[in-house]
């Protein structure tokens, strides 16, 4: 191994994390963070690949069920499983974001932890892969006893039961219709209508791509020797050279006018309420990247105020409406390129929609107008800095929580450290919001009334909504059954009009 492989580009004190940071560059193009923190023994790695999908086949996401399904140096059929049962492992996981593909572990056992890297970076860069693993984890056919023909999958399957999540169905349509043009507007998981176009040339090709070094960010954290994880990465990314991986996310172009959209989900007859309170509604912006983490933290803080408690004015407006029986949409998704703000009711009636679309904007335009409650931006601004200072996360490891933090500006080429370093934009942002220069009142104006990238989405129960999705597969199969036997009857009658094959004729020798 040669650590001089490895271009060191930046050491920094990182005094919220108690911890060092070094950012590296690999000879191959890796991008690699490796974090000192002598105080936690709880060891995080992470590889991620950015992995734009052109189309909803769900490439991705059966790509990383398919990477742990054995490779060159752990030939078994299920290392992972292998690795549940009997690793000292305090997570072990792997996430398909729209456009990126995780797989982080943590031990607190040094050995553990080095073993757990070694089976990853093994797993992603040389899985064994054949059109069989792609069939198993992602589409294949099947004929029952009564000879009935089926699309089976592991993530067909999976993302068959996803799909009857209305919420889940709601989340999808309202990032897509904001993202038409981009990476955002396919489902990376995978529809269960498209899962069958994937084919082994698309699948093989797709890891090719951007399974590389080139396309990996890479991440350390913990009490470990740094030393060492530079030589453990060596060892897997010497292999390769350094090549362009064209992964980029591209930016929406923006609208000049609000979209609407009507969309339906699946439910039983029985289900179906003689009112229609079943639909939900949701109104969503684009807000693009911020230009700076302070409007970062700033539109984060604004999330929490208009709904992060029962007393949210714009929470409170809502279900208070009688409109709906409770909130629909994620509020501000800061994890991708481009920001986005979603927020709504379930349990409306379909005679309502309007009004809780109208009610929204009236809420917004109120408190832009009379200006928000300054005690609820106190609390607001002491909530959000309790939880960055205390940054407890949970029962996921504090590396991991990190990792992911650090990723929603990594991954598009910005400082991997700004997201963790708050002090500065955080004391900015509380001295905005406490002084009366209406601070967050010209967020909501600049970002959501002024911003005319919205797209209201009415998502309606509809009993037959099942039944037409069962009817386009039921066709597909068809024309499946009806192509395969029009090959064999092609093959057999191509082997009747086949003259016979040619026999020598055997001439005894004259004596």
């Amino acid at each position: 191994m040669s650590v001089q492989d490895f271009e060191l580009l930046e050491t920094r004190e990182l005094d919220e994390l108690n911890s060092t940071g070094r950012i590296y560059r690999h000879a191959t193009g890796a991008r690699v963070v490796s974090i000192a923190n002598p105080q936690d023994e709880n060891k995080v790695f992470g590889i991620t690949f950015r992995t734009p999908p052109t189309d909803s086949t769900g490439l991705p996401h059966i790509l990383e069920h398919s990477v742990l399904c054995g490779s060159r140096k752990f030939p078994v059929k299920e290392p992972f499983v292998e690795l549940l049962k009997g690793s000292l492992k305090t997570f072990l996981n792997a996430f398909t974001y729209p456009d990126k593909t995780c797989y982080p572990v943590a031990s607190q056992s040094q050995q553990d932890f080095y073993n757990l890297v070694d089976v990853y970076l093994d797993a992603v860069f040389h899985p064994r892969l054949t059109p069989e693993v792609l069939k198993q984890e992602g589409w294949h056919y099947e004929v029952d006893e009564e000879g009935t023909l089926s699309y089976k999958g592991v993530v067909f399957n999976e993302m068959k039961g996803a799909n009857s999540s209305p919420e889940r169905v709601m989340a999808e349509h309202c990032q897509q219709v904001l993202f038409p043009e981009t990476t955002y507007g396919v489902d990376s998981g995978g529809h269960p209508q498209a899962i069958p176009d994937l084919t082994w040339e698309q699948f093989e090709s797709f890891h090719q791509d951007y399974y590389h070094p080139s396309n990996a960010w890479i991440w350390f954290y913990g009490d470990d020797p740094e030393d060492r994880r530079l030589e453990i990465l060596d060892e897997y990314l010497s292999e390769f050279d350094t090549r362009s991986a064209d992964s980029s996310v591209a930016l929406q172009s923006r609208w000049s006018e609000p979209k609407t959209i009507e969309e339906t989900y699946s439910v039983s007859e029985q289900d179906v309420d003689d009112d229609g309170g079943k639909c939900m509604v949701a109104v969503n912006w684009l807000l693009g990247e911020a230009a700076d983490y302070e409007t970062r933290l700033g539109l984060q803080i604004l999330d929490y105020i208009l709904i992060g408690t029962s007393a949210s004015p714009l929470r409170k407006a809502l279900i208070d409406s009688g409109l709906g029986e409770d909130l629909t949409g994620g509020g501000m998704e800061t994890e991708l390129r481009e920001i986005f703000f979603s927020v709504g009711l379930k349990g409306v009636a379909q005679e309502d929609e309007k009004r809780v679309e109208a009610l929204v904007i009236e809420t917004l335009e109120s408190l832009a107008r009379d200006g928000i409650d300054q005690e609820t931006i106190r609390a607001s601004l002491n909530t959000v800095e309790f939880r960055l200072r205390e940054n407890n996360t949970g029962s996921y490891p504090r590396g991991l929580i990190l990792m992911l933090r650090s990723l929603s500006r990594w991954l598009y080429d910005e400082d991997p450290f700004v997201p963790l370093t708050f002090e500065k934009p955080l004391a900015d942002v509380k001295a905005l919001g406490e002084s009366d220069t209406g601070y967050f009142e010209g967020l909501i104006r600049d970002h959501l009334l002024g911003n005319s990238h919205r797209a209201t989405v009415f998502l309606r129960p509809d009993a037959e909504h099942a039944a037409r999705e069962e009817e386009t597969e039921r066709q597909r199969l068809a024309g499946v059954v009806a192509h395969e036997q029009l090959h064999r009857l092609e093959l057999a009658r191509d082997e009747a009009a086949a003259p016979p094959p040619f026999k020598p004729l055997h001439v005894p020798l004259l004596p």
